[in-house]
């Protein structure tokens, strides 16, 4: 269906690469977040295209902004759709950079900034979708719902969550779209199209081994530290126990499927729990590849943190790990801390710090069919794969009101250029390609029309 003249969509295409740059102009680093006048500047830019938005504010002293927007539909279509992004950053390390951060600027083609990817890019399709379709004067068979949340980076605890507990009537919805998916991922020259469908769950808890105090000039073999250190080390070199799951049966299957010998026959063997340890770790030649195919295949936990001791000449009779623990969808914390104490011993104490379990969706939906049927109208080559994050994002929360939930904020690199999407999120010189951008907003725009237009 048309709703715009080329010349009028390449307009629309201009002006959201100019809001995309406005919004990555604000420096909503969290911590603290400060997304507040990047929310402000949201709810102005909707208002000059007529569509009205709420704020909804929590947190210390009310400064973590929600923005949510309505168009209502007539409802034939089915349950609202929720478009969906968070408008806060993680935080940079400038001497690493090439480019201001919160400059902008484009470089050779890309749009260099903190939230390029993840996920101001996500919030400006969006935005511009919501607008674009107030303007349009379609007649829409289902309520579009565009929520900009605040803090997903430190957990969503005044974005998704806040909105879902306190909220739920204003974001719930009976689809989602959302990150991470969408993006090009080129394997062997095969470009595939990860489509979100399920997310690990997290137990992040400390872990501490007790000993015998005493003065730091009588080294005893009761130590706690030594008795810590030598546990850590046995988690970082061992692999937890694998588990199946069947979004990542069915990716690692796909893949397989359109690869060439060998990486065809090779890959269906990581399912095999006798041999995936030395596939992933000898046969693979691509590190990012077989480090999440081996996160996707098992719980894994990462010491982040260590405490140990006050003074220097005094050994400690306690020391503390602080771990970051991600749960295959279908295990629990208690399954990890069984898994963990299989491998350091017993005699260690566990504290949960926040947990949560993982989610999984189907890819037996029609909305699902119609995401690939995207992925194919845009690219013929292209290929689209289930796919499941090792982390989380604001769909554990949106989830939890009955909404089906994707990952799909389309990107498109030049392969040429061997940009790998994965490198770019939370890392140095995060960037865009303009394009490729462009080209995301095209497919997203179609993806809502197809869903949520009137074909008349």
């Amino acid at each position: 269906m048309t709703l715009f003249s080329d010349s009028e969509w390449n307009a629309i295409a201009d002006r959201s690469v100019e809001d995309f740059r406005t919004l990555l102009r604000f420096e909503t680093v969290n911590p603290p977040g400060n997304e507040g006048e990047a929310a402000d500047w949201i709810v102005q830019r909707l208002a000059e295209s007529g569509v009205e938005s709420r704020v909804f504010r929590c947190g210390p002293d009310q400064l973590r902004p929600n923005v949510v927007a309505r168009l209502k539909g007539d409802g034939t279509g089915g349950g609202p759709l929720l478009l969906t992004g968070h408008i806060d950053v993680v935080p940079v390390e400038l001497e690493h950079w090439d480019h201001d951060p919160f400059g902008a600027e484009i470089h050779d083609g890309y749009l260099f900034g903190r939230g390029a990817i993840d996920m101001k890019n996500m919030v400006t399709m969006c935005l511009t979708i919501t607008a674009a379709l107030r303007e349009s004067g379609a007649r829409l068979t289902r309520d579009i719902i565009f929520a900009a949340v605040a803090d997903e980076e430190e957990g969503c605890t005044y974005g998704s969550k806040y909105m879902v507990e306190e909220h739920p009537d204003e974001v719930r919805a009976e689809y989602m779209l959302g990150e991470i998916g969408g993006f090009t991922l080129d394997v062997n020259g095969v470009r595939y199209y990860p489509v979100q469908v399920a997310e690990k769950g997290i137990c992040q808890f400390r872990m501490s081994a007790h000993g015998d105090p005493g003065h730091g000039s009588m080294p005893h073999d009761a130590m706690s530290t030594i008795r810590l250190a030598e546990a850590l080390t046995k988690l970082g070199t061992t692999r937890l126990p694998q588990h199946e799951v069947a979004t990542v049966r069915e990716n690692i299957r796909l893949l397989a499927k359109t690869q060439k010998a060998p990486a065809s026959l090779v890959l269906p063997l990581v399912l095999n729990p006798k041999l995936s340890a030395l596939i992933l770790k000898k046969v693979i030649p691509d590190r990012g590849l077989a480090n999440t195919l081996a996160a996707n295949l098992s719980n894994t936990v990462s010491v982040t943190g260590l405490r140990a001791g006050q003074k220097t000449n005094m050994i400690p009779g306690t020391s503390t790990a602080t771990l970051d623990g991600r749960l295959l969808p279908g295990q629990t914390s208690q399954d990890l801390f069984r898994e963990v104490e299989a491998v350091v011993g017993s005699g260690f104490t566990y504290e949960t710090i926040r947990e949560f379990e993982g989610i999984e969706g189907g890819t037996d939906d029609p909305f699902f069919e119609k995401i690939c049927a995207n992925i194919r109208r845009h690219d013929p080559d292209g290929i689209p794969l289930p796919y499941m994050i090792p982390g989380f994002t604001d769909a554990q929360y949106f989830s939890r009101l009955g909404t089906k939930c994707y990952g799909y904020s389309p990107l498109r690199f030049p392969a040429e250029d061997e940009v790998k999407f994965t490198e770019l999120f939370h890392g140095h010189n995060e960037r865009i390609h303009v394009e490729g951008y462009r080209w995301g907003l095209r497919c997203l725009w179609d993806l809502v029309v197809d869903v949520a237009v009137a074909g008349d």
